[in-house]
C-alpha cells in the first residue's frame, strides 16, 4: 500500500513538474512572440477620449488611476505608422474632449505628415458639439482628407470665447478682503478676488490670446477645406450646423454613421485590409525611438511645487514636484550615454522657490555639456516659463501660452467674516512681523513695505534670469515682462521661444544639438525611470490592507466628484499655486 502511495506521489510530483516546465515555456513564448502587421493595415485612432501628457507613478492608486493614452505615444505611433509600408490609411473617431489648443494642434501636424507620405486619413464623428461648441474638435478633424458626421449630429462652429470668474463682490458679501499685490499690470491671476470685472490690460492681453488662436484656426481651416478665410469668418458667425447644413457649407464631406465610414474604409482598402486600434499596432511594429543613442524625456506637467510630483485626486490635476524633477535632470545628466535632454512643460506655474529650483538644474545640465531643450504643451507660463529659459532652445505650438513673467501674492483678510459668525479670535505673539501673514490682521506700513520688496526681488531675479538666459536686453525684457501672456507664435517673434512646433521638432533641435545626425535613430528615455508593477506593489505592502485599498477607492470615488471639485481649484480657493502662477482656466477650446 505504502508504495503504491509513493508511486502515485511520485506520478503526480512528475506531472505538476511537467506541467510548471510547460507553463514556463508558453510564458516564454508568449513573452517573446510578437505578432506580425498585416500586409494591409488600416490604422485607427480613437481622438473622441482623454489624451495626457504624462502620468506619474509614485504609488499604487496613481498606477491605477487612468488608462488615457499619453500624447507622445500617440504621436509615436502616428509617425511610425506614416513610414510602414503595411499601413495604407488612418481612420480616426474625433469628438469633443478638451485637449486643449496647442495639443490640438501638434495631433493636426502629425497627422499632416502622416498624410504627406501619400496615405489618406478619414475623420468621422456622432457630433461636434450637441447643443454645444466644437470649435476645437473641428479644428482637429480638418486634419483630415475627409470628414464624416452622423446624420443627426451637428457642428457647434461657434467661435472662441474667455469667460473669467470674478468672486470679489462674494467675499465682500461674506467680509473677506483680498490684499494682494502683483508685477506687474498683466499678472491677472489674481484679479478674481480683487477685481469685478476685467481691467484693461487683463482685456488686452486675454484679445490677444483669442484673437491669436481664431486667426490660427479661420486660416488653417481654409486651407484644409479649400476655402477662402472670408468664408470661414462668415461660417463661425452662423454658430451651430445640424450635420445637412454643415455638407451644404462645404464643413463636411457626407453625413454617414461610424459603420457605414468604417465599411467605406474596408472597401477604398481593400477585403484583405485589417484595422489596427493604435495601441495594437505598437505592440506587434514596436515604438518609435526605442534604438539608439539617447536622449532623455523629462516631464514638468502641472502646478509647480516643492518636493515631489504628484496628483491631487480632488482636483484631477498633476503636481511638478521640483524634488522629482531635479532628480531627474540629475540622472540624466550622470547618465553617461546621455546625448541631450528634452524637458516637457505643461504648466501654469506655482512656487516661486520650487521653479528656482528646477531652473537650477537645467543650467546645471548646460555647464556639464548636456544641451537641454524645452517642448512646451498647452501651457508653461509664469514659473513653467521660469523652469524653461534657461534652456538651450525653447520649443511652442503657436497656440501654446507662455510667459506671464511676473509674481503676485497676498493673503485673505477674514476678521470681518468671523464677526458675521460670531466668532472672536485673540492672539500672542513674540515679534512685531508675527503676524505678517495671518488673515486676523492686515499688514502694518512696515509689514506692506517688506512685502513689496518681496515682489520686486521676485521680480527683478524672474526678468534677470530672462535676460541672461534668452539673451535679450533687459529693457526688451522689462517691456514684454509684466506678467502678460503670449501664445506662442507671438513669443517667438519676441524672442521668447526659438521655434515653433511639439515633440517632432524637440527631437530635432535635440539631436542637432548633440551631434546626432538628423537621420540616426535614438533611444528616448524617460527619466526618472519609471517604476515597476513589482516595486509599487511592495511600497504599498500590505497590498490588501485597509490603507492600500482605501487609496485606490477614494481615488475610484473622487473621479465621479472631480468635475464638481475642478471649480474650486479653478477659483483658486483648493492648495496653495504659489507665487508664479497663472489661472488653469484659460488653458483649453472647445
Amino acid at each position: 500500500m505504502k508504495s503504491i502511495f509513493l508511486r502515485l506521489l511520485t506520478v503526480l510530483g512528475g506531472i505538476s513538474l511537467f506541467l510548471l516546465i510547460l507553463f514556463f515555456i508558453i510564458n516564454v513564448v508568449i513573452f517573446f512572440y510578437k505578432p506580425s502587421v498585416p500586409e494591409n493595415t488600416v490604422f485607427e485612432l480613437n481622438l473622441d477620449e482623454e489624451i495626457i501628457e504624462y502620468k506619474p507613478d509614485e504609488t499604487l492608486a496613481m498606477a491605477f488611476l487612468d488608462d488615457s493614452p499619453r500624447l507622445i505615444h500617440l504621436l509615436g505611433a502616428i509617425e511610425k505608422a506614416g513610414d510602414d509600408e503595411k499601413v495604407s490609411m488612418l481612420v480616426a473617431k474625433v469628438g469633443n474632449k478638451g485637449l486643449g489648443f496647442a495639443r490640438i494642434q501638434e495631433l493636426r501636424s502629425a497627422i499632416k505628415v502622416f498624410r504627406e507620405k501619400g496615405k489618406k486619413a478619414v475623420a468621422y464623428t456622432d457630433t461636434l458639439g450637441e447643443f454645444g461648441q466644437g470649435n476645437g474638435a473641428y479644428y482637429l478633424a480638418c486634419a483630415f482628407d475627409e470628414i464624416y458626421i452622423q446624420p443627426s449630429g451637428n457642428i457647434g462652429l461657434t467661435g472662441l470665447i474667455a469667460e473669467t470668474p470674478f468672486i470679489k463682490g462674494t467675499l465682500d458679501m461674506i467680509g473677506v478682503t483680498a490684499r494682494m499685490d502683483s508685477r506687474y499690470e498683466y499678472k491677472n491671476a489674481m484679479n478674481t478676488f480683487t477685481e469685478e470685472h476685467y481691467t484693461q490690460p487683463h482685456t488686452q492681453a486675454l484679445e490677444a490670446l483669442l484673437n491669436s488662436w481664431f486667426q490660427n484656426m479661420v486660416k488653417d481651416i481654409a486651407f484644409d477645406r479649400g476655402l477662402k478665410k472670408e468664408q470661414v469668418i462668415n461660417l463661425f458667425d452662423q454658430g451651430l450646423f445640424t450635420a445637412q447644413e454643415a455638407l451644404e457649407a462645404g464643413l463636411v464631406d457626407g453625413l454617414h454613421y461610424a459603420d457605414e465610414v468604417l465599411s467605406f474604409v474596408q472597401k477604398e482598402a481593400g477585403s484583405s485590409a485589417q484595422r489596427l486600434e493604435w495601441s495594437e499596432y505598437i505592440k506587434r511594429a514596436g515604438v518609435l525611438h526605442e534604438k539608439g543613442k539617447t536622449v532623455a524625456l523629462i516631464y514638468g506637467v502641472g502646478a509647480v511645487q516643492r518636493g515631489k510630483s504628484g496628483f491631487s485626486p480632488m482636483s484631477g490635476k498633476l503636481a511638478m514636484g521640483a524634488e522629482t524633477v531635479s532628480k531627474a535632470f540629475r540622472q540624466a545628466v550622470d547618465e553617461a550615454k546621455v546625448s541631450a535632454i528634452i524637458f516637457r512643460i505643461d504648466s501654469p506655474g506655482g512656487s516661486y522657490v520650487a521653479s528656482d529650483t528646477i531652473w537650477r538644474e537645467t543650467v546645471r545640465a548646460r555647464e556639464k555639456g548636456v544641451p537641454v531643450i524645452v517642448s512646451m504643451g498647452n501651457m508653461a507660463g509664469s514659473g513653467g516659463y521660469f523652469v524653461a529659459m534657461a534652456a538651450d532652445k525653447i520649443v511652442a505650438q503657436p497656440g501654446t501660452i507662455t510667459g506671464s513673467i511676473g509674481v503676485f501674492a497676498g493673503k485673505m483678510l477674514t476678521s470681518e467674516l468671523w464677526e458675521k459668525l460670531g466668532i472672536s479670535w485673540d492672539e500672542i505673539h513674540t515679534s512685531k512681523n508675527a503676524t505678517f501673514w495671518t488673515g486676523t490682521h492686515d499688514y502694518t506700513p512696515e509689514q506692506w513695505e517688506l512685502f513689496q520688496n518681496f515682489l520686486d526681488q521676485i521680480y527683478e531675479d524672474f526678468t534677470v534670469k530672462v535676460g541672461e538666459g534668452r539673451k535679450i536686453p533687459m529693457e526688451k525684457v522689462l517691456e514684454i515682462a509684466k506678467g502678460r501672456i503670449w501664445t506662442g507664435e507671438d513669443a517667438l517673434k519676441i524672442g521668447l521661444v526659438d521655434e515653433l512646433g511639439g515633440y517632432r521638432e524637440a527631437i530635432g533641435l535635440a539631436k542637432k544639438s548633440a551631434g546626432i545626425g538628423e537621420k540616426e535613430e535614438i533611444e528616448l528615455k524617460e527619466f526618472p525611470g519609471k517604476k515597476s508593477m513589482i516595486n509599487l506593489l511592495i511600497e504599498s505592502m500590505p497590498l490588501f490592507g485597509k490603507e492600500s485599498a482605501n487609496s485606490i477607492l477614494a481615488v475610484s470615488v473622487l473621479e465621479e466628484v472631480r468635475p464638481k471639485l475642478k471649480v474650486f481649484s479653478e477659483l483658486g480657493l483648493g492648495a496653495d499655486q504659489g507665487v508664479l502662477s497663472m489661472p488653469f482656466w484659460i488653458s483649453n477650446i472647445h
